[in-house]
């Protein structure tokens, strides 16, 4: 005789998931309006009129925004800070806390010392802008890669990961003649290949957002990063930045599609990206919540 088990469904469940479900309708819809109006015909566009689905597809604020110079010079900018900052964030972040991990390092104890206390404890705005123009970073895109090679928590985060390998692993790896640099990139990074993937997507996004940093410490509009163009564009329609964007062609395309044609550019990396990473991304935020 078999018995088949049915799970009761509560009042609460059912209130829970319709307050879920509409919650998640109300924030998908701005990103459908962007979506939606960053592909209407600007002939057809009517101003202050919400669009579910475009009422005639066309690309033409796509074209106009692409072939400004403006916009594809801080899209190259923002690739250059994304791409060689996550690089060097990666390389900095995994070989400090590898080194942290180890008891045997000398100076260790003050060194994770230091880190726990910029955790705690940070500087401010100013300190940090004075640092960058001693430094003679100012208006230069490494002012927005060197000040932020790594960051207490990434450390912490990896260290703790780093921690949980099995050290005969590397007592293994001694006996067989490795040093230990070889113990680093055969034995510890192959194995912190999901931590790697969360950090990276983490850099990343950290580098493509670049906003506040960019904003003080990049005077040159040549070298203006994507989000500072794209904040030009939507919150300051009336000033420049959409007059350079509105020199590529004769034809007067409305604004409003221009916008938002900028705003799905510059998602659309990251969204491409994510799927790709997704399948680590998930062990990677775990990294050091379990010591085993």
């Amino acid at each position: 005789m078999s018995f088949v088990y049915k799970k009761r469904v509560s009042t609460f469940d059912i209130i829970n998931n319709i307050l879920l479900a509409f919650i998640s309708l109300i924030s998908i819809f701005p990103f459908i309006y962007v979506f939606s109006v960053s592909f209407t015909d600007p002939d057809t566009y009517i101003p202050f009129k919400f669009y579910l689905f475009p009422e005639q597809f066309s690309l033409a604020s796509y074209k106009y925004i692409l072939s400004t110079r403006i916009f594809m010079d801080s899209l190259k900018n923002t690739t250059f800070i994304t791409v060689i900052g996550t690089l060097l964030n990666l390389i900095f972040t995994f070989s400090f806390a590898y080194s942290l991990s180890k008891k045997r390092t000398p100076g260790r104890n003050f060194m994770l010392g230091c880190v726990i206390v910029s955790l705690l404890f940070h500087a401010g705005i100013i300190p940090n802008y004075l640092l960058v123009k001693e430094m003679g970073l100012l208006n230069s895109y490494w002012s927005l890669i060197w000040p932020t090679l790594t960051n207490a928590w990434s450390l912490i985060v990896v260290k703790s990961f780093m921690d949980s390998l099995p050290e005969e692993l590397e007592e293994a790896a001694r006996i067989d003649g490795c040093n230990d640099l070889s113990i680093f990139f055969r034995i510890v990074i192959p194995l912190s290949m999901p931590a790697m993937a969360a950090f990276t997507l983490f850099f990343a996004v950290a580098h493509w957002n670049a906003y506040f940093n960019a904003l003080i410490y990049l005077t040159d509009t040549n070298k203006w990063t994507l989000q500072v163009l794209i904040k030009t564009l939507v919150v300051d329609s009336d000033s420049s930045g959409v007059a350079q964007a509105g020199a590529a062609e004769d034809k007067l395309i409305p604004q409003e599609t221009i916008r938002m044609a900028a705003v799905m550019l510059a998602m659309l990396p990251i969204l491409v990206v994510y799927p790709f990473l997704q399948k680590h991304f998930a062990k990677g935020v775990m990294v050091g919540s379990i010591k085993g």
